[in-house]
């Protein structure tokens, strides 16, 4: 395969071959953060079924 350029002469394959090993990307890390350290108004990342959250507290009231 042919290496591509930009007009400037930028490698294209070879900045695609770099982005691919230069760790997450911004709403990588972002969503990352929120899992981990239970940030404000991170509800959209969690994977957590808030009606089985409720259903459980209320088992445990009992």
């Amino acid at each position: 395969m042919a290496n591509k350029f930009t007009v400037s002469g930028t490698n294209i394959d070879d900045v695609k071959k770099k982005n691919q090993h230069s760790g997450m990307s911004y709403n990588e890390a972002k969503e990352y953060i929120a899992r981990t350290t239970g940030g404000h108004n991170t509800n959209k990342f969690s994977n957590t079924n808030a009606e089985q959250v409720r259903n459980e507290i209320q088992q445990n009231q009992r």
